[in-house]
């Protein structure tokens, strides 16, 4: 049977991740990290893919949920005669306290608990490493032990029962009766590692595997600031997001997935298993919204040596570990999620100039800087360098943030992002009293601000980029960024202009335009959170409520969001679960949150993203006093 892409939960432990289906079968595995080749695909390849299923024999019926405040899962399965549960995480424990550092076996680990009556279960390991390449040896090593290893990488399959080779899969048939509780765990290592079976796991080692994992997670959601009314959702969210950090350098993968296709049948299948600047500097927000700065702090140490410094040398997105080049290579031999061809790896992206990317970065030092964190000479000197690429920069098309592929353009969100970049280092120089050439700074955002609202607004509103009549949603952004009070004519006519020509079934398209590329896409979900807070913003809280009740309907029954729904349906496409939609949510539930305790005011430009963090770091009793309305001119 075949998964769609809501059907999965993230199981992770901040080095990669997995992905396991409400028929206990875990589809999509890479070892040791994010990026790695993957040791099981069949949600890319139902027949070649190779998976990792536990689950009752015949047929039954489940339920599942994440433990409390974990990424820890549980599938309850319903037979006619009797009940089993399946608990599952990828081990994980703290290394050193209160760090955003995070330790790992490279496993699986998978708890069996029959809860009454009496279950036949059904345990079936077949890894097919490297994209589904080849089927690895299978050998056990003892009764309860095995190995499979192949190429480059090897599993260790420990059970508490015995384990059955086959040529194709390790297999085992458990039966269990009320009470019973029984294990079994895949671990991952090079293929030049040789392990015994005193060397494996034993029941107590496991349990306190399971242990540690859900201690890990909940101490770190712990520290979550936030307390809305949207707390259940806000945290969910939040951890996916702690999940794609790389916690080896603290960078921040898109999505754990590579190729879920934009349509079904469809080629807008792409690879987010990498890092993106701009992905990853809105993630960060989120997570300071709620008041997380650790992983902050540790993607600055990543990109200052990623990028060793050279401002000019920055680009788009990185692979985790800071490496540059990641060449986009199809997979032919995979037929693809739902025949969705071609499977990708690499992101030919990577070499593409999106100029947005500057007031991105900027935008998060500035919120930052609010925070009251110190900033260094060496972090200035690399701000500084950025801003001096925009004003040498800014004047140029580019791809934009939605990475056409196709004949770069004079996007209008690429200026404003420009125009971010100059404005939040003018008020960084300022507020800190740091060198910097401010008056020249000055003078280019007034530039920018003055070619956007010349050349942008022919029509009288703002389009996808200068000279075009198409719609885009990413335009939203004008009044979240400070550019334009909610309430100014050009933002009402903009607004209404998107929702008039890309809004279907209560969401956002991103944009119908040529792009470079074939077929079609579906709704794109963080441009419906950033229309629910444009409305927050502009007065219209009942229509952002509505709005945002609808969007966190979209969930999966876990909570987990993929990059884009289908209109009418709400079924996921794209790589999954999507850092950007989470991130969204998160963002959205504290703009709702703060704009409901506050009067909004309706003249003068503001920044929502300083609006939410001033309200919700605790400042609430000062807010008034700490945050300023001025225009942002």
């Amino acid at each position: 049977m075949r998964q769609r892409i809501d059907d999965y939960a993230l199981l992770g432990d901040c080095h990669s991740a997995a992905l396991v289906g409400r028929d206990g079968s875990i589809d999509w595995a890479c070892f040791p990290r994010f990026d790695s080749p993957a040791a099981f695909c069949r949600i890319l390849d139902v027949g070649r893919g190779g998976s990792f299923r536990v689950s009752p024999e015949g047929p039954c019926q489940s339920t599942r949920r994440y433990i409390d405040d974990t990424n820890v899962l549980v599938t309850t399965f319903t037979t006619p005669t009797g009940v089993l549960e399946l608990t599952d995480c990828m081990p994980v424990r703290s290394t050193l306290a209160q760090s955003p550092r995070a330790g790992t076996r490279h496993a699986l680990l998978r708890r069996l608990r029959c809860l009454g009556g009496e279950v036949q279960a059904r345990v079936v390991v077949a890894p097919r490493f490297e994209y589904g390449a080849f089927v690895p040896r299978i050998r056990l090593t003892s009764p309860r032990t095995a190995e499979l290893v192949g190429g480059a990488d090897a599993l260790w399959v420990t059970g508490t029962r015995p384990l059955t080779a086959h040529e194709h899969a390790l297999r085992a048939h458990w039966h269990l009766r009320a009470g019973d509780e029984d294990w079994v765990e895949a671990a991952w290592t090079p293929s030049l590692v040789e392990r015994g079976p005193a060397e494996m796991p034993d029941l107590a080692v496991m349990r306190r595997q399971l242990e540690q994992t859900v201690s890990f997670w909940r101490e770190w959601i712990s520290h979550c600031a936030y307390e809305g009314e949207y707390s259940h959702v806000v945290r969910r969210s939040a951890l996916v997001l702690k999940a794609l950090t790389y916690a080896p350098s603290g960078a921040i993968v898109a999505a754990p997935t590579t190729s879920l296709p934009e349509e079904p049948g469809g080629v807008r299948n792409w690879d987010y298993r990498y890092t993106w600047l701009r992905d990853t500097t809105l993630t960060l927000i989120s997570l300071m919204l709620l008041g997380y700065q650790e992983e902050t702090l540790a993607f600055e140490h990543w990109l200052a040596r990623t990028s060793a410094g050279r401002s000019e040398d920055v680009q788009i997105m990185y692979g985790i570990r800071g490496h540059r080049r990641l060449p986009e290579v199809e997979l032919p031999h995979l037929e693809g999620h739902r025949g969705s061809r071609p499977v990708r790896t690499g992101n030919g992206a990577v070499k593409q100039m999106q100029l947005d990317v500057y007031g991105e970065m900027l935008e998060g030092a500035w919120l930052f800087s609010k925070m009251g964190r110190r900033m260094s000479p060496g972090q200035w000197e690399f701000l500084r360098g950025l801003v001096d690429s925009v004003c040498e920069r800014w004047r140029q098309p580019d791809q934009g943030l939605w990475e056409v592929r196709d004949t770069p353009r004079h996007f209008v969100h690429s200026k404003l992002l420009c125009w971010v970049a100059l404005d939040r280092a003018i008020r960084i120089a300022r507020s800190r009293r740091l060198p910097a050439p401010v008056g020249r700074w000055v003078r280019e955002r007034a530039a920018v601000r003055e070619y956007l609202l010349k050349e942008a607004t022919r029509a009288g509103w703002f389009p996808q980029s200068v000279g075009s009549e198409l719609a885009d949603a990413s335009v939203l952004q004008l009044p979240a960024l400070g550019f334009l009070p909610s309430a100014h004519p050009l933002v009402s006519r903009t607004v209404e202009t998107v929702r008039q020509r890309l809004e279907k079934g209560g969401l956002l398209y991103r944009y119908h335009a040529p792009d470079g590329l074939s077929g079609g896409e579906g709704t794109f979900l963080l441009c419906s959170f950033w229309l629910h807070d444009v409305l927050v913003h502009s007065g219209r809280t009942q229509e952002a409520e509505e709005l945002l009740r609808y969007l966190l309907s979209l969930a999966n029954d876990v909570g987990l969001y993929a990059e884009e729904a289908v209109p009418g349906t709400g079924e996921a496409m794209g790589n999954f679960p999507q850092a950007f939609t989470h991130m969204a949510l998160v963002a959205s539930c504290a703009q709702l949150s703060a704009g409901r305790s506050f009067q909004l005011p309706r003249a003068g430009a503001y920044d929502y993203a300083d609006f939410a963090l001033t309200y919700h770091l605790g400042r609430r009793s000062m807010f008034m006093s700490h945050f300023s309305w001025e225009s942002a001119h």
